[in-house]
């Protein structure tokens, strides 16, 4: 299995690493069991407001881009609350999670198995998620450069000018997921293994019909869905996974990705990333917060900045049931809390 990773971690106003050995993390005896009720979060009684409220990000694309992209949201929050707020990006996933849980962070955009690990870790609050396409769900995507083994039809042009066969050009899943059992010994990139559309979802897909990601796939890993489409479009890789549709953040600047690659499979709905709140906060002021997001994501100018972000559309309250769902998938393959 051959992994390829960054070495960088890249922040927007100060450094946020992903090492958080003694800064003040919770017992992990506290963590509450994935078979128990879905996690809601907790609070802090009559806590005092913070001088500073720090936003944790994870880069799904260009960490530098994303730097320059979050400052309208940070200003907007901070215009809200009336109390300074930071945004970082931080290095990976479970990085975001440990910041919150040491309190360096205490508003965290992260993915659905990270929202709820941080709930059921440290009582962070679940609070809202997204909306993309007037959906708070999504399909994770198996895509190929060579349709020819994966397609039991045609391939067609989607309305977003890309391809896609097997049933898949709505985006909604689970579509095509029988051609999965042709990629035995494929070359295939996927996300780290916190990723719950570019490894969870694809790997419990990939289970279900006696295939093992580790031991039966020519396996990369990468950080990102972005390099993951490129490395499938220069033909390092046969197959690749990721959100539906992640050619769309490569496509204006690799055009050929639109002809050559074909998406032939969807997975099982994914619940939509989100935004936690940290335990350590008064309820007034995570309501506040809560608050606050979702009403700019309801103006013009939060839609263009949420959508530079990470194509977000719009906010709606967190459903913690749903947001199990991606727990329940990484249990499948035996990732648990």
């Amino acid at each position: 299995m051959r992994i390829r990773t960054p070495l960088l971690a890249v922040v927007a106003t100060g450094l946020l690493t992903a090492s958080l050995a003694g800064c003040g993390a919770r017992d992990e005896s506290s963590t509450t069991s994935s078979a128990a009720s879905p996690c809601t979060g907790s609070s802090t009684a009559d806590a005092p407001d913070p001088s500073e409220l720090t936003l944790a990000l994870v880069p799904s694309g260009d960490a530098n881009k994303l730097v320059e992209t979050v400052k309208p949201l940070q200003d907007a929050l901070t215009e809200r609350l009336g109390i300074p707020v930071r945004g970082v990006i931080t290095q990976d996933y479970q990085a975001a999670v440990e910041a919150i849980g040491a309190d360096q962070a205490q508003i965290g955009m992260l993915p659905p198995l990270q929202m709820v690990q941080a709930c059921n870790k440290y009582g962070a609050e679940p609070a809202l998620q997204t909306v993309r396409k007037g959906k708070t769900t999504y399909a994770s995507q198996f895509y190929t450069n060579n349709p020819d083994k994966y397609c039991e039809d045609t391939p067609v042009t989607g309305v977003n000018g890309l391809l896609y066969c097997n049933g898949t050009e709505s985006g909604t899943g689970p579509a095509g997921l029988d051609s999965l059992s042709k990629m035995t010994g494929a070359k295939t990139v996927m996300l780290q293994s916190a990723s719950s559309a570019g490894y969870v979802f694809p790997s419990a897909a990939l289970k279900a019909v006696g295939i093992d990601p580790t031991t039966d796939l020519d396996l990369t890993q990468v950080t990102s869905h972005p390099a993951a489409v490129l490395s499938v479009n220069n033909g390092d890789d046969e197959v690749g996974v990721s959100f539906w549709d992640a050619r769309e953040t490569v496509v204006k600047d690799t055009p050929d990705v639109a002809k050559n690659l074909v998406v032939f499979a969807l997975t099982n709905e994914i619940p939509n990333d989100g935004v936690s709140i940290s335990s350590s906060l008064s309820p007034d002021l995570q309501q506040r917060i809560s608050d606050a997001m979702e009403d700019y994501a309801s103006t013009p100018e939060g839609v263009e900045a949420l959508t530079a972000i990470y194509q977000i559309t719009g906010l709606d309250k967190a459903d913690p049931a749903a947001l199990q769902q991606a727990q329940t998938e990484a249990d499948s393959i035996g990732l648990g809390n």
